[in-house]
């Protein structure tokens, strides 16, 4: 590994291109071994390029064949080719045009970057920086340019040729076998949105005329004998494209969209302007092979690749640094989407739960970064929650601050003056501010500076003025690498609820409070709150309006009153989970100071948990949600050092136990009661229902009983769809027991043969927590139908044991760090990208109890000591600190 490939870019050092590339003709002829491209580039100096300044074009694993210069070969001396670069030197003054043939190897692409086979069809995968590894180019996404392709492949073996834009020609190529298709973009994109595809592929087609009445084609194309899997797919993405007419006035500007799913991908979809690619598994989805959280997901994910058309696509990010301005917005209106053709609250609920468990864990440790960066080593490794899912509650904080309609008309005024271009940050956040009068100055600094921050809230009430005083203070803690920090522009939802459960109206200064809306400035701040008539109990940070951590001094009796009366959904479900985390770490010794006993009266917990999980004015999905107590993770983030996973695991299994005696006739009934009749139905509605029962089922089961047992074993037995097969097996996974046994061979020698739904096969396994997963995950290392060498695989055997099976990962003797440093050392010898993913799961290590962090900091230094990829480099070196 060359030293210039582990040097750190920073965002100060931004240049602007030397050379800009306005028109690509690319004509691809398609091999396994050797792929020709044939590439014509008509180049321009910049307007601040001095004259003979050298052109340097990005390239990796190419075999140069031949270049020319304004249709004249080029002199030998007149060109350098050095690892990864290809240099041109003294170039032409004006426009001028550089023919560059390369050859590539598809069937030798084991990185998954660039042009590659996946189950012998042709793909590509050019973001951040692929495109380099098909032809020389100035592989940067500043340098826009419109594309002509010409594609041609052997028509038996390829008899589907895709690339992006619209279709312009195709023909057979009269006695060869061979055929070829030309595309054309009009659109300008960088070269990390150029896509190819050719293989033999089935395909399901429908049309979508938009809100000016064009009518646009619509493709997904899938391995044959899978289109009876594209259904929700297709639903899926006309529903968006509807959405996004209906919400932000966004139309589609293409005659055709096409989707193609393959089996091998590294990422889980890609935007490609016109032709996204995508992981199979997010576009295959049947009754019987997919659950409701696959449906879910699939029609989030196809919903987030279309819209960056114009968040990603239409503008498109200046240099990776501003990575978060495509993502984070894209992710935030995907969630909007989802939430409004979903149950909002539930989608909230989810939403927020994935960003503790992924994102405040990186905010807290040794990968800690602003959702806008100020250097990296590996742009791949910035593919991080931190981008994208806190870069998605940047935008819903500038939301609630502005209103809906203000930022609608930010986001108008952003496409006014940026369509076309490569933005900023800055770019994006001053449209906000021109379009609704605000000044976000202080709000840039969420982008900027790292970490979470924390607000303390007390409230004092005073009975003679009848006021109740909201205290604030908030703290943004250090992070390596950044000094102190300046407050943050917070936006913080908050009620006050009287005794009864009546929601109490807010008045500071005379005038009501809109929505319970405070905007927390400064260090310390406090909100005097008129005319309360008694003590209130507060709700604080309503809707999640704001992704930072929240103390009080809420009472035991004050949460258990919030989970029955709060009418914020959000806070209603966080209190259970506030209850429960409190109870279990109270259990190992470490509770907060509203925990109470391990093992609190069994009347106490069905007041806690049965009423609201009980109410059937409450949605099945959101009763669902408020069963499933934290998870050993979220427990562990809760208390933020010394963790022995172990004993919280123990204290966890112990407080579902108790909860599940004293819930035992609520959740009978909810069982007996909630099972659907007739077909399979993706709703909210239908799937709010199995996931009632299941959650049910869930937590009945924690007791260990025979009876336990049987009943989840007749549950997978009875199973008509996935969604409860993989609910039975996920709970008799945990069991050692005959009927775990049958299980698992039934469902192996049923789905043995289709891949995605046998991966659910190998994760049940990985995250069953047991003191013997280690072993059960080595073992199944050597199964016949598991390879390093497909992603998928990986993530659901290797990675959910990782990331999902905390008492198992972190096992006392360090076999979990072992087991993970040897695979994602293998793997990194030819993925990088899926090796450094893995090696995310050790973020956490400094939070542990000594001695398994000794183990895992010696895990990681005999990593250190190994021939890594620059991507497993940064995240080793950084993990250890070391950097």
């Amino acid at each position: 590994m060359n030293d210039e490939s582990r040097s750190t870019k920073f965002l100060k050092d931004y240049a602007p291109p030397d050379y800009l590339i306005k028109d690509v003709s690319l004509d691809v002829t398609l091999a396994p071994k050797g792929a020709r491209i044939a590439s014509l580039l008509s180049i321009e100096p910049n307007s601040s390029t001095v004259a003979g300044t050298p052109l340097v074009l990005d390239g990796d694993a190419l075999r140069l064949e031949s270049i020319a210069l304004n249709g004249d070969d080029l002199e030998a001396n007149r060109y350098t080719v050095t690892p990864g670069k290809l240099t041109i030197t003294n170039p032409p003054v004006g426009p001028f045009t550089l023919d560059i043939v390369t050859l590539c190897d598809p069937e030798a692409n084991t990185e998954l970057s660039g042009l590659y086979l996946s189950n012998g069809t042709y793909c590509t995968q050019c973001e951040p920086e692929g495109f380099r590894r098909i032809t020389y180019f100035v592989d940067r996404p500043d340098v826009l340019a419109t594309y002509t392709v010409r594609i041609e492949a052997d028509r038996e073996t390829a008899p589907v040729l895709l690339s992006n834009g619209n279709p312009v020609e195709s023909g057979a190529i009269e006695g060869t076998g061979r055929h070829y298709a030309v595309w054309h973009d009009p659109h300008p994109k960088p070269s990390y949105l150029f896509a190819l595809v050719g293989g033999n592929l089935a395909s399901i087609h429908d049309s979508f005329t938009t809100a000016s009445g064009r009518e646009v084609a619509l493709g997904i194309y899938v391995e044959p004998g899978k289109e009876d899997r594209c259904d929700w797919a297709m639903e899926s993405l006309k529903r968006a494209m509807r959405w996004d007419e209906e919400r932000f006035g966004l139309e589609y500007d293409l005659d055709v969209f096409n989707i193609v799913a393959v089996s091998d991908f590294n990422m889980g979809a890609m935007e490609n302007k016109g032709l996204n690619i995508f992981n199979d598994k997010l576009v295959l989805a049947r009754p019987d092979t997919a659950s409701d959280a696959d449906y879910t997901s699939i029609e989030s994910v196809i919903a987030h690749e279309y819209f960056h058309n114009w968040t990603g696509n239409r503008v498109t990010c200046r240099d990776w640094f501003q990575l978060c301005l495509k993502e984070g917005l894209t992710v935030f209106r995907d969630q909007e989407f989802t939430g409004d053709v979903r149950m909002g609250p539930v989608m909230r609920i989810l939403t927020a739960r994935l960003l503790k468990a992924r994102q405040f864990p990186e905010d807290a440790g040794p990968l800690s970064h602003p959702v806008r960066p100020a250097s990296y080593i590996e742009i791949n490794n910035f593919y991080t929650a931190t981008v994208y899912e806190k870069g998605a509650e940047l935008c819903r904080m500038l939301q609630t601050l502005l209103g809906q309609d203000a930022f609608r008309n930010g986001i108008a005024l952003y496409f006014e003056r940026h369509d076309g271009e490569a933005a900023t940050v800055e770019n994006f956040v001053n449209a906000m501010a021109d379009a609704s009068g605000r000044d976000l100055s202080q709000f840039m600094r969420w982008y900027t500076q790292a970490g979470t921050p924390e607000i303390a809230c007390s409230l004092d009430y005073d009975p003679h003025a009848k006021t109740a005083r909201l205290r604030v203070n908030q703290v943004v803690p250090p992070t390596p690498g950044q000094g102190s920090k300046e407050p943050m522009h917070i936006p913080l939802k908050v009620g006050l609820i009287g005794a009864n459960g009546d929601e109490l109206p807010l008045k500071l200064k005379g005038e009501l409070v809109p929505d319970g809306l405070l905007e927390v400035t400064e260090r310390e701040q406090v909100f005097e709150f008129e005319d309360i008539p008694a003590p209130p109990t507060p709700s604080i940070l309503r809707d999640f309006s704001a992704p930072v951590r929240v103390t009080t001094s809420l009472k035991p009796e004050q949460i258990e009153f919030l989970m029955i009366h709060d009418s914020d959904p959000f806070n209603r479900w966080q209190a259970a989970q506030t209850y429960a985390t409190d109870l279990i770490a109270s259990a190992r010794g470490t509770g907060s100071t509203s925990a109470r006993s391990a093992r609190p009266r069994p009347a106490a917990l069905r007041k806690a948990w049965s009423r609201p999980c009980a109410t059937e004015t409450l949605a099945p999905t959101y009763r669902a949600e408020t069963l499933k107590l934290p998870s050993e993770s979220d427990i562990a983030r809760e208390l933020g050092r010394n963790v022995d996973t172990d004993a919280i695991l123990t204290a966890r299994d112990t407080l579902r136990t108790n909860v599940s005696a004293a819930m035992a006739d609520t959740l009978s009934e909810i069982y007996d009661t909630t099972a659907t009749d007739g077909a399979f139905s993706p709703d909210p509605d239908s799937a709010g229902l199995r996931a009632l029962r299941n959650a049910a089922l869930d937590l009945m089961s924690a007791t260990g009983t025979d009876e336990a047992t049987d009943r989840a074993l007749r549950h997978y037995r009875d199973a008509t769809n996935m969604t409860d097969a993989i609910t039975a097996l996920s709970i008799l996974s945990q069991i050692p027991s005959a009927a775990r046994d049958e299980a698992l061979a039934d469902f192996y020698a049923r789905w043995q043969d289709d891949p995605l739904v046998l991966d659910k096969w190998f994760a049940v396994q990985a995250r069953a927590a047991r003191p013997d997963s280690v072993e059960t995950v080595h073992e199944l290392l050597s199964h016949p139908k598991f390879s390093l060498k497909n992603p998928n695989r990986v993530r659901a055997l290797i990675g959910s044991f990782a990331m999902a099976n905390p008492s198992g990962f972190n096992r006392a003797d360090g076999a979990g760090y072992r087991f993970l440093a040897d695979q994602a050392l293998k793997i990194d010898g030819f993925n990088p990208h899926v090796a450094a993913r893995l090696l995310g799961a050790f973020e956490s290590w400094k939070t542990l109890e000594p001695r398994r962090q000794a183990l895992a900091r010696a895990a990681l230094q005999d990593l250190a000591r190994q021939e890594l990829s620059t991507d497993a480099y940064e995240i080793v070196t950084k993990t250890l600190g070391t950097a």
